[in-house]
């Protein structure tokens, strides 16, 4: 058997502290530039500082930042995420939200125009854009994001429905404060935002692996070892080569599928992987909490 190329896991490492700086930039650039001059207030934990940041300065003078407040409330929104997503999912997460803060902190707020629909619009993108990629490689930028991912894996809905849905509340309090004007932007920056991110990212649709390997014993260790999702083995042989192979066919999550994609590259980089969309599974297919009670189980033996 010929000898695997293991891939480069600090390459791996290095491309998702990219996209933790990329996600957590991205955000404080959508608040500081676009929200925050134009009292649009953007999705989650971070409309929620925005709004009150905003509130104790008009009408306390008290001033606190934005970014300090988004800090403050991720605390608990962390161990949400630690015993209910992952642990390396939390970790991230929190890099991810402590650089947004700091970012938020350190860089001025400016306006970049003055029309409000499109701090809205512009803000809601880059945004939608950080979420959506921080979620596509493992993680998320904190607050109601991981509150989202959370009720996704129990419930199948989509993120972004979700998150639409938890954030009435932000928009009700900034259209009663601020009036409604306001809040019809905020409705538009976070519709804008939710589309983007499922359109990036969504976690809820389930899609079938077709993977291909000459490996397959240690393949489907490396995947029984990340996820708990049944594997079926079929034989194959190539077309041109002549050569026996095995295919290996699972049913994931997209947000399993990150995992998965980690697994066969640190177990054979040669294999050939197929993606397809899957709109319909009939059995049993297991959800997050189930998944958990099993590990419980399996470590208890």
């Amino acid at each position: 058997m010929a000898k695997l190329k293991m891939p480069n896991v600090w390459a791996e490492l290095c491309k998702k502290i990219f996209f933790v700086f990329f996600a957590a930039i991205t955000n404080a650039i959508a608040l500081n530039n676009f929200l925050i001059p134009a009292k649009v207030y953007g999705a989650g934990l971070n409309g929620v500082s925005q709004l009150l940041s905003s509130f104790l300065y008009d009408f306390n003078h008290i001033r606190i930042s934005t970014g300090m407040l988004i800090m403050l409330f991720n605390i608990p929104i962390a161990l949400l995420g630690w015993y209910k997503v992952g642990r390396d999912f939390t970790l991230f997460s929190f890099l991810t939200v402590a650089l947004m803060s700091f970012f938020s902190i350190v860089l001025p707020v400016q306006e970049v125009t003055n029309d409000p629909i499109m701090n809205a619009i512009v803000g809601g993108v880059i945004s939608g854009v950080g979420v959506g990629f921080a979620l596509k490689y493992g993680f998320s930028t904190g607050g109601m994001d991981i509150v989202s991912m959370v009720l996704a894996k129990t419930t199948g809905r989509s993120i972004g429905s979700l998150m639409f849905g938890i954030n009435f509340i932000i928009i009700s309090a900034a259209g009663f404060i601020y009036g409604w004007e306001y809040a019809l932007y905020t409705l538009l920056s976070i519709y804008v935002l939710t589309k983007v991110v499922d359109t990036i990212h969504t976690s809820h649709q389930k899609v079938t692996a077709m993977i291909v390997t000459q490996h397959a014993p240690a393949m489907t260790a490396a995947i029984r070892e990340k996820l708990i999702r049944g594997i079926t083995l079929l034989p194959a042989k190539g077309g041109y080569t002549g050569s026996d192979s095995t295919v290996l066919m699972v049913v994931v999550t997209r947000y399993e599928l990150y995992d998965l994609e980690q697994a066969v590259r640190e177990t054979d980089p040669t294999a050939f992987v197929n993606i397809l969309q899957t709109n319909r599974v009939i059995g049993e297919f297991w959800d997050s909490d189930r998944q958990k009670i099993h590990r419980e189980e399996s470590k208890k033996i």
